[in-house]
C-alpha cells in the first residue's frame, strides 16, 4: 500500500543557486583550497557502476591535470562488450520498479542530491573540476556545483508541471494523460566541458522515470564518478543510472544496436552525433519503439557589432565570451564582426586586455586562463593558429604562442581574416581562438545575411548596438543562426530556467536544456478516456424517421 496515496505533495518553487565568488581570506576559498590539496594528494580508482555495484575490468584510463599533465588523479576502468550488456539488461529490468514509485518519490532523491551538492560536496566537487577539466575557481563553481544544482532542482518542478497538463473533460467524461517512462533505456552519452551537462543528461530522463547507461567523456570521468556517488548517497535506487566509461565506440556500437534502446541524450560533436544518427536510422527496423534523439552538438559563435555599440561592452564581452574556460564551450564566441568605424578603438581594447590576462594552473587564482583538456584538442586547435600565421588573407594579431611541456597551455589568440570565409572564420575550434572580420559600416545589414550563411551551426550569437532599429534588423536577420541570442551580452552563460539552452541546424535538436521541453522527450504520453455511464443503444436520433 502506498502511504502517499491520499497527499497532492508540492514541488518547492526553484531559485537559482547562489554563486560564490572566493575572495581572498573567505571561508569558502579556506575551504575549497584545503579540498584542492587533499585531491591533488591522492590518486583514486574509479570503477564502473552496474546496477549498484562496483565492478572494475583492469583496462584502465587515466584522468590527470589538464595543466600539470604528469600528474595524475585517478585511474578509471574502461568498460568492455560484456559490462555495457550486463549495464543495459539492468536498465531494462530495473524500469518496472523504478516507474513504479511515485514520482513525488523519485523526485524527491534528486532535490536531496541537490542540497548534497550545495553543502556537503560543493567544495569537493569543484576541486575535481579544477584539477580534472582546468577550470578556474568561477569556472567550476557555476558549472559543477551551481548549475547542476539548478538542473536538478528545476527539472523535478518542470516535472510536476509536466503532469499537472492535462485535457479538458465533458459533461458524463473524464479525460486525463498519464506521462509514462519511454519503453526500454536511455543511452546518456557526456562531454568533457561541463560536470553540470554531465549530470544533467542522465538525471533528466531518470527523474521522468527512465532509466540509464551512462556513458562520460574519456577526458571528463573524475565529476562524473563524484557525482555518480552522490546520488548513491541520495538514496537512488541500484540499477536506475549505470555508470560505464570506456570508448565511446564500443560502447555506442553495442548501445545503439540493442532492441530495447528507447533514447540517446548526447551534447558532444556534431559529427559523432550525425553518426548516431545514421546508425539509429540503419538498425530502426530493431528497435522495439522509435528512439527519442536529443542533442547538442557544435557551434560556431558569434558576436555581431554594430556601428552604436559601447566599446568597452564589447571589449568586455569578446574576451570573457572567447576566453573564459579557454573557450571549451560549445557557446564559446568563436568569430567577430566588427565595424570600420569601430574596429580601431576595439583592437585597442583587446590588446590592452590581453596584456592583464594570465596564463596558468587553476590553483592559482589570479588567472582568468588555464590549459585546454588534452593533447588532442591541444594539436588540433595549435593547427588552427599554425594556418592562420601561413595564409596571407589573415594575420594573428593577439597571442599565439602555445606550449605543452608541463601543461596544455595554449594563449588567447586573435586572428584578423580579409576573407569571411576564412577557415578560422568558419569550421569549429573549440578552443581560445577568436577570428574577427571587419566590416564597412554600410554593409550591415548584408553582413548580418553573411553571418546567417557562413556556417552550419545554429547554436549562440549576440548583437551588441545601442540603436533598436538595428537590433530589430539583427533580430530578423539572424532569426534562424542562434537558438540563445544575446542582446548587449556575451553569447557564454545560460542559467537554468532563465535561458533555456540549445540550437538548431548543425548545433543540435534544440530542445532546450532547462526547460520543461526536455523532460517532455522522455516520456511517451498516454490519453485516457473514462466514461462514468456508457451508452446502451447503438442507433443515433439521425437513424430515426419521425
Amino acid at each position: 500500500m502506498n502511504l502517499l496515496n491520499n497527499a497532492l505533495i508540492q514541488i518547492p518553487e526553484p531559485g537559482n543557486e547562489p554563486v560564490y565568488d572566493y575572495s581572498p581570506g573567505s571561508s569558502e576559498r579556506i575551504i575549497l583550497e584545503a579540498a584542492l590539496a587533499e585531491a591533488a594528494a591522492q590518486t583514486i580508482e574509479i570503477p564502473l557502476i552496474i546496477g549498484g555495484k562496483e565492478i572494475t575490468t583492469g583496462d584502465l584510463g587515466r584522468v590527470v591535470m589538464p595543466h600539470d599533465h604528469k600528474h595524475l588523479l585517478a585511474n578509471f576502468h574502461k568498460a568492455g562488450t560484456e559490462e555495457v550488456r550486463m549495464a543495459i539488461d539492468t536498465a531494462v529490468s530495473t524500469q518496472a520498479e523504478w516507474q513504479s514509485l511515485r514520482w513525488e518519490e523519485r523526485c524527491a532523491i534528486f532535490l536531496k542530491a541537490a542540497d548534497l551538492l550545495s553543502q556537503k560536496y560543493r567544495f569537493l566537487i569543484n576541486a575535481g573540476s579544477m584539477l580534472s577539466t582546468s577550470k578556474n575557481v568561477l569556472q567550476a563553481e557555476i558549472d559543477a556545483a551551481c548549475e547542476l544544482i539548478d538542473f536538478l532542482r528545476f527539472n523535478v518542478y518542470f516535472a510536476q508541471q509536466i503532469y499537472r497538463e492535462q485535457p479538458k473533460s465533458s459533461p458524463g467524461i473524464w479525460n486525463y494523460m498519464q506521462y509514462r517512462p519511454l519503453e526500454g533505456f536511455v543511452f546518456a552519452v557526456t562531454p568533457f566541458n561541463f560536470t553540470a551537462i554531465a549530470g544533467n543528461l542522465p538525471t533528466a530522463p531518470a527523474i521522468m522515470g527512465n532509466c540509464v547507461v551512462w556513458k562520460p567523456a574519456s577526458s571528463c570521468v573524475y565529476t562524473p564518478y563524484l557525482f555518480m556517488k552522490i546520488l548513491e548517497e541520495a538514496g537512488l535506487p541500484d540499477g536506475v543510472i549505470n555508470f560505464i566509461p570506456g570508448s565511446g565506440a564500443k560502447v555506442g556500437e553495442i548501445c545503439l544496436a540493442d532492441p530495447h534502446l528507447a533514447g540517446i541524450h548526447f551534447t558532444g560533436s556534431t559529427a559523432v552525433f550525425q553518426k548516431m544518427w545514421k546508425t539509429v536510422g540503419e538498425n530502426i527496423e530493431k528497435y522495439e519503439s522509435y528512439p527519442r534523439i536529443v542533442g547538442e552538438t557544435g557551434g560556431k559563435d558569434f558576436v555581431f557589432v554594430h556601428s552604436s555599440a559601447d566599446v568597452e561592452q564589447v571589449v568586455t564581452a569578446l574576451i570573457r565570451g572567447a576566453f573564459e574556460y579557454q573557450g571549451q564551450k560549445c557557446s564559446a564566441a568563436s568569430r567577430a564582426y566588427i565595424p570600420k568605424s569601430l574596429w580601431p578603438e576595439v583592437r585597442k581594447g583587446l590588446e590592452r586586455g590581453y596584456e592583464k590576462i594570465t596564463m596558468g594552473p587553476p590553483t592559482d587564482f589570479t588567472h582568468l586562463v588555464n590549459a585546454v583538456i588534452d593533447r588532442s584538442a591541444f594539436t588540433s586547435i595549435t593547427k588552427y593558429i599554425d594556418h592562420a600565421k601561413n595564409q596571407p588573407d589573415a594575420e594573428v594579431i593577439i597571442g599565439g604562442g602555445y606550449d605543452d611541456s608541463v601543461g596544455y597551455f595554449i594563449e588567447p589568440t586573435i586572428i584578423l581574416a580579409q576573407d569571411p570565409r576564412f577557415k578560422t572564420m568558419v569550421e569549429e575550434i573549440f578552443g581560445p581562438v577568436l577570428t574577427v572580420y571587419v566590416y564597412e559600416d554600410a554593409t550591415y545589414e548584408e553582413t548580418l545575411e553573411l553571418c546567417d550563411e557562413s556556417t552550419p551551426y545554429a547554436l549562440t550569437g549576440a548583437i551588441f548596438a545601442r540603436r533598436r532599429e538595428a537590433v530589430s534588423l539583427a533580430l530578423k536577420k539572424l532569426e534562424n543562426t542562434a537558438g540563445n541570442f544575446y542582446i548587449n551580452d556575451k553569447p557564454t552563460g545560460s542559467v537554468v530556467g532563465q535561458q533555456p539552452f540549445g540550437g538548431g541546424r548543425a548545433s543540435g535538436t534544440n530542445d532546450k536544456a532547462g526547460s520543461f521541453t526536455n523532460l517532455l522527450r522522455w516520456v511517451s504520453p498516454r490519453t485516457i478516456k473514462e466514461t462514468f455511464v456508457a451508452p446502451t443503444d447503438f442507433s443515433y436520433p439521425f437513424m430515426k424517421t419521425k
